[in-house]
C-alpha cells in the first residue's frame, strides 16, 4: 500500500500520532530511510511508529520532532474531535477564536478536552495550552505502574530547561550521575542537556504537571 501523502483524506480527528509524523516527514521531503539514518534508529521502527503498531518513547519522540524541526504541539490535533483512546488516537478541539475565553481556543483549557498523546509504556502526555506555544510545553503527565521515558541505558537529552511537580504517586527522577525520588508536592528543575530519565518504580500510576521551555533553542 502506497505512503499516504500529507493531504490524505483521513480525517484530522482521527488521526494518529503516527500519521502526524509521517505526514511531517512528508512535507519535508525525508525518506523513511533518511530519517531513519539521522535518527540512528531502524526504518523498521520509524515505519512501526508511522503506522501505529508502536509507540515512540518519550526520547524516539523528541529526537524526531527535534530532526523535523517541529514543535511538540505540532504534533498535537488540531481540528474538532473525541478524547484519546488506547492505540495513540488524538483527541482534537475547536479552532482558535480570537478573545474566546474558554476551552473555545481563547484562554481556559477544560479538562474534559485536552489534546492527548499516548507513548511507550503507557505514559500519556495531556496538553494544557489551548494553542500551539513553540517556547513552551506544558503537560499533564501519567506514568503507569513500570512505565520510563527511556530505558536505563539511554537517558534522555535535549534543548531547554524542564520544571516539575508530583501531584499524586511516586516518581523517580535521574539526572545526570543523581537519583530522585519524588512524591505528592515535590518539585524539581534541571537543565534538559543534562541526560536525564523519568521512570516509575512504583504500583500507582504517577501524575504530574510538567513544563518544559526552549525545547527548540539552539
Amino acid at each position: 500500500m502506497s505512503e499516504p501523502t500529507p493531504h490524505s483524506e483521513t480525517a484530522p480527528g482521527e488521526q494518529t500520532l503516527g500519521v502526524r509524523l509521517r505526514r511531517e516527514r512528508a512535507e519535508r521531503g525525508l525518506s523513511l530511510r533518511e530519517l531513519a539514518r539521522r535518527l540512528d534508529v531502524s526504518p523498521s521502527l520509524v515505519s512501526q511508529i508511522e503506522t501505529g503498531k508502536v509507540q515512540p518513547s518519550v526520547r524516539t519522540l523528541y529526537a524526531m520532532v527535534s530532526e523535523l524541526g517541529v514543535s511538540l504541539d505540532d504534533v498535537f490535533p488540531s481540528e474538532t474531535g473525541g478524547r484519546s483512546e488506547a492505540g495513540a488516537r488524538l483527541s482534537a478541539r475547536q479552532p482558535i477564536v480570537a478573545g474566546a475565553s474558554d476551552g473555545a481556543g481563547g484562554f481556559v483549557q477544560r479538562a474534559h478536552d485536552r489534546k492527548v498523546v499516548e507513548l511507550e509504556t503507557g505514559i500519556r502526555w495531556e496538553r494544557l495550552t489551548t494553542r500551539n506555544d513553540r517556547e513552551v510545553e506544558f503537560l499533564y503527565t501519567l506514568y503507569p505502574p513500570g512505565s520510563e521515558s527511556s530505558p536505563a541505558d539511554s537517558l534522555v537529552r535535549h534543548n531547554g530547561r524542564e520544571f516539575g511537580i508530583v501531584l499524586s504517586g511516586t516518581l523517580n527522577v535521574t539526572v545526570g550521575f543523581e537519583d530522585h525520588v519524588l512524591g505528592p508536592g515535590d518539585s524539581v528543575f534541571f537543565e534538559s542537556t543534562v541526560p536525564h530519565r523519568l521512570h516509575n518504580d512504583g504500583d500507582e500510576t504517577v501524575t504530574a504537571v510538567w513544563v518544559v521551555l526552549g525545547r527548540q533553542g539552539d
